[in-house]
């Protein structure tokens, strides 16, 4: 691959065009950020670890017929994606009641939802990230009707799959976040990463301690410590899951 001028660089990963229009790369930084990047940090060895859990995860995805943009891994902390125009939505599954599902409810952390609560929040850092109802989407016209139906089928297609997968880890999936583009023939992919970064993640072996427990990028947020350790942690769990 020929050297290219970066497309787009975000908090967590710079894209690179390629020779091929229908292929982007992907590298994985090791910057962290929270607050809408008002907390700035970085996280040893996060963009090679990273990758690789979402590698893993996109694979596992694909073999259960969920179309996803990875391709293949041409260094640690690199990913060669299909090309798409990412939808400016952030698509939240949560399971369990945690960050700002508890600050805006008054729900207890920890508590179980009956059901798998998916959200819509509108991808702009210049708002906050909104989180919208389904009719200001459609007013707005960030999807269809069609594609707002696709997208929750396939994030709690998304979401049973991934609990199992980490209960098998002795890891609780608490909530996550999905991110969607169309390729050029106008199909639905799931895109962006799955990872520590975008996951809350419970070690069931930690028990009840708010603090011990977290796996994820709440460490960073919060300032609890062991960050590295942590996605470490993960990344292992999820390479020797059987």
């Amino acid at each position: 691959m020929s050297v290219h001028t970066k497309l787009y660089e975000g908090k967590a990963k710079i894209i690179y065009p390629t020779d091929d229009p229908e292929i982007l790369l992907a590298v994985f930084k090791d910057d962290a950020t929270a607050f809408n990047a008002q907390k700035r940090g970085s996280i040893q060895e996060k963009g090679r670890i990273n990758n690789s859990i979402s590698s893993k995860l996109f694979q596992e995805l694909e073999a259960r017929g969920i179309k996803t943009h990875f391709i293949d891994n041409p260094a640690a902390n690199q990913m060669r994606i299909r090309a798409v125009k990412i939808l400016p939505l952030e698509v939240v599954v949560r399971n369990i009641a945690a960050g700002s599902l508890c600050q805006q409810t008054g729900l207890p952390l920890g508590t179980v939802l009956k059901m798998p609560l998916v959200e819509f929040y509108y991808k702009n850092d210049q708002l906050g990230d909104p989180l919208l109802t389904r009719d200001r989407l459609l007013l707005m016209e960030l999807a269809t009707p069609e594609q707002v139906d696709s997208i929750t089928h396939l994030a709690l297609k998304i979401n049973d799959f991934l609990k199992e997968f980490f209960q098998r880890c002795n890891i609780t999936l608490v909530d996550f976040k999905l991110e969607f583009g169309l390729d050029s023939q106008q199909q639905l992919l799931l895109a962006d990463e799955i990872s520590p970064d975008t996951c809350r993640l419970w070690d069931i072996s930690a028990g009840d301690d708010p603090n011990l427990r977290v796996l994820d990028k709440d460490r960073f947020r919060r300032d609890l410590g062991n960050v590295e350790d942590a996605y470490q942690e993960v990344l292992k769990r999820v390479l020797n899951e059987l």
